[in-house]
């Protein structure tokens, strides 16, 4: 069906064009109906005026709608007032473009305006049966006018209809943009913000060195700014990409988002380590082999990011981190489970089960909220002898067999020295 309505612009024209020419015709046509010239152009200018609104932009449409609906009316006192009437017609096309009229000032109009020019258009379209011959008058006048006003009835609640399903769409509309800016704000935070932290982590690590009176040696300073050149270039990287989805959202720059699968964890989890505390990696072999569903893959991937970036800024004094993503529960129905937990002591005081801390934000927000996109749940918070830990289980689909491990061989460790 969109693919019939799909014209070009030059066809939707001509398209238009002739329609205009068919319905004046029409009106034309009726009009001569009368045997005479004057009232013929009278009936073609009423019936256009009408036909004319409906076709006309919506800063127009009030005017051009006023004017339809006091000309059909005049047109109708000078019929009863000449002789020069219709033998078979009182203008159906003009009824029929004044029932859309009624449609469109109720669609469009603020209320008191659509009842007024819905009330002039039901005026019109009253009195309009007054254009028979009077010997009509009997025969007609009772069965035209009660049908008449059931369908300007209609036509006001199927203006009414549009009213609301355009309301409708413009709030599904503007949900949708809220959605979006925030999924890139989102992505803006997490794809920039664990790039610009490192940086800022390193930029903080010479300052401090240096004022303690023990400025970092030439290799050691070399490193460093290496270590900060490797940031800015992958945040500058995710810049572009995210820039790229932003200009073509449905275009090749789509395929090229930041993004990140579970095989990319243990990357992560080694550039982190060369410039923050050791870092411990357990990743059941069944998910790192690529099992996973992508939105859920990615969701996992962003969770052990965000989660590292959080140590990064508010555990500086940490000596230890433990990624541990695994599979839960039973064959028919197993969940992801992933903690990032970190020993750093300014959580030492904090007690009870886990909760929202001081390192609430808006990343642990956009991490409970990319969780529940795919029917997950995300906690955070300190817990005794153990410190910060950041937890989140995410339900699978299907279950993900793998005959190649046995029964109790889930999962691999591995240690990355800082």
């Amino acid at each position: 069906m969109n693919q019939f309505f799909d014209v070009p612009a030059g066809g939707r024209r001509i398209a238009v064009v002739c329609a205009a020419v068919l319905l004046a015709a029409a009106v034309a046509t009726e009009g001569a109906d009368t045997g005479s010239a004057p009232a013929a152009i009278a009936w073609t200018v009423s019936g256009g005026l009408p036909l004319a609104a409906l076709a006309a932009r919506r800063d127009r449409f009030d005017a051009m709608a006023l004017a339809g609906v006091l000309a059909s009316c005049l047109v109708t006192l000078l019929e009863t007032r000449t002789g020069a009437r219709p033998e078979t017609t009182f203008g159906l096309v003009e009824t029929c473009a004044l029932l859309l009229v009624v449609v469109r000032a109720v669609r469009l109009r603020p209320p008191l305006r659509a009842t007024a020019l819905a009330g002039g258009a039901l005026v019109a379209l009253t009195v309009i049966v007054l254009r028979l011959p009077p010997s009509e008058y009997e025969r007609l006048v009772p069965f035209a006018v009660p049908a008449l006003w059931f369908a300007a009835a209609l036509a006001a609640v199927l203006g009414l209809y549009l009213r609301l399903l355009d309301r409708y769409r413009a709030q599904e509309h503007r949900a949708g943009l809220q959605a979006q800016r925030l999924d890139h704000a989102r992505e803006l935070h997490d794809f920039v913000g664990h790039h610009v932290t490192a940086i800022i982590a390193q930029s903080k690590a010479v300052r401090f060195a240096t004022a303690a009176g023990c400025p970092p040696s030439t290799q050691e300073l070399d490193g460093m700014f290496a270590a900060i050149e490797e940031a800015g270039s992958q945040a500058m990287q995710s810049m572009r990409s995210m820039v790229t989805v932003l200009r073509s959202p449905g275009g090749p720059g789509a395929a090229t988002a930041p993004g990140g699968e579970l095989a990319d964890l243990r990357t992560l989890t080694q550039r982190f380590a060369r410039t923050g505390p050791a870092t411990t990696l357990a990743l059941a072999p069944r998910l790192a082999a690529g099992g996973l569903p992508p939105g859920i893959a990615t969701t996992v991937h962003q969770i052990v990011r965000e989660s590292l970036t959080n140590v990064r800024k508010h555990a500086r004094r940490a000596k230890a981190v433990t990624v541990d993503v695994r599979l839960d529960g039973d064959t028919t129905r197993p969940a992801v489970l992933v903690s990032v937990t970190d020993d750093g002591p300014d959580t030492a005081g904090h007690t009870g089960e886990p909760a929202d801390g001081p390192r609430s934000g808006y990343g642990l927000v956009g991490l409970s909220e990319r969780a529940a996109m795919v029917g997950g749940t995300v906690t955070a918070g300190a817990q005794v002898g153990v410190g910060w830990i950041v937890e989140a289980r995410i339900p699978l689909p299907g279950p993900l067999p793998d005959p190649r491990l046995g029964p109790g061989d889930d999962r691999t460790n591995a240690t990355l020295d800082a």
